[in-house]
C-alpha cells in the first residue's frame, strides 16, 4: 500500500481539486473506514497536503461558494486524519469512551488548534465558525470526526465543480444507512444519528410547512432523508404518528487496519 506517486504539494500551494487529498482518501479510505496504521506508515503525503493548507490561499474571497466550502471540509477531514495518525495507535485511558476513540486525544475537537488559511482553529470552531456559516447543513454530514457513527468519509476530496452532487449523495448515504437513520414502522419511531441533534438548530432550517404539531428538527429530519427513502417509507413518515429518537453515537474509532472495528 505505498504511495510513492502521491507528491506533497509544496508548502503553502493549494492544489486545484485538491488531487492530492483525493489520492490520499482513494487509497487509504473503504466504505468510510480509514487504513489508519499504512497512512501513518506512509505519512508524506498527508503530511505535505495539510502543510500546504497552513497559509491563506491567494485570491480566496474571490473563489465561489462552492470552492471555500470544499477546501474547509477537505480541510476539516485531513486535518482528522492527521490528529489520529498523530496519535495512533490510540490507547485511552477514559471509561467514558472506547480505548481506541478519538476522543481518547486530548482536545481533539475543542482544545488542539491547527494552522489553516492564515490562521489557527480547533476543529471545533472550523466547523461552528466557517462551515456552519455557509448555510448548508449538509456540509455537517460531510465531516469525518474519525469515529465508526460518524457519517461516511467518502473516497475522494469535495471539489467546487461535484460539490452539489457530492452533498447530495453524502444525504442519500446518510439517509438510507441503518445506523444513521432507522424507521421502526412496528414501534412507530423514527431513530437518527446524534450527529442531527448535535446541530438541531442549522437542520432545523430544513423544515418544511408540512407535518402540523411538529418541532422544526422533526420536519427538517422529514425533509432531509425522504428523498432517499422508499415509497413505503415515505408513506409511514407522512402519517405523522412516530416519535423521533436520537441513537447513541459510536466513537469507536473508524479503522480498519486488522479487518475494522465490526
Amino acid at each position: 500500500m505505498g504511495v510513492w506517486s502521491l507528491m506533497p504539494p509544496p508548502v503553502g500551494a493549494q492544489v486545484r481539486g485538491d488531487l492530492v487529498f483525493d489520492q490520499i482518501l482513494d487509497q487509504y479510505v473503504r466504505d468510510g473506514l480509514v487504513y489508519y496504521a499504512a497512512l501513518r506508515a506512509e505519512r508524506r503525503a498527508l503530511d505535505g497536503y495539510v502543510q500546504s493548507l497552513t497559509e491563506r490561499p491567494a485570491v480566496f474571497d474571490a473563489w465561489s461558494r462552492e470552492r471555500r466550502l470544499a477546501y474547509w471540509i477537505n480541510g476539516y477531514n485531513a486535518l482528522v486524519l492527521k490528529t489520529v495518525i498523530d496519535g495512533y495507535p490510540i490507547r485511552g485511558v477514559s471509561a467514558e469512551f472506547p480505548e481506541n476513540s478519538v476522543m481518547q486525544i486530548p482536545g481533539v475537537f475543542s482544545g488542539r488548534e491547527h494552522r489553516i488559511a492564515g490562521r489557527r482553529l480547533t476543529l471545533q470552531s472550523i466547523e461552528d465558525e466557517l462551515i456552519a456559516s455557509f448555510g448548508d447543513p449538509r456540509a455537517h454530514l460531510a465531516l469525518g470526526r474519525g469515529a465508526v457513527g460518524s457519517p461516511r468519509l467518502r473516497s475522494e476530496a469535495f471539489s467546487d465543480d461535484r460539490l452539489e452532487m457530492q452533498l447530495e449523495a453524502v444525504v442519500e448515504d446518510f439517509a438510507t444507512t441503518p445506523r444513521h437513520v432507522t424507521l421502526d414502522r412496528a414501534g412507530d419511531e423514527v431513530v437518527v444519528s446524534a450527529v442531527l441533534g448535535w446541530r438541531s438548530e442549522q437542520f432545523a432550517t430544513l423544515a418544511g410547512a408540512t407535518a402540523s404539531g411538529r418541532s422544526p428538527i422533526e420536519r427538517a429530519v422529514v425533509a432531509l432523508i425522504s428523498p432517499a427513502l422508499f415509497q413505503s417509507e415515505r408513506e409511514f413518515l407522512a402519517r405523522n404518528t412516530f416519535r423521533l429518537r436520537y441513537s447513541d453515537f459510536d466513537w469507536r474509532l473508524n479503522d480498519l487496519t486488522g479487518g475494522g472495528p465490526y
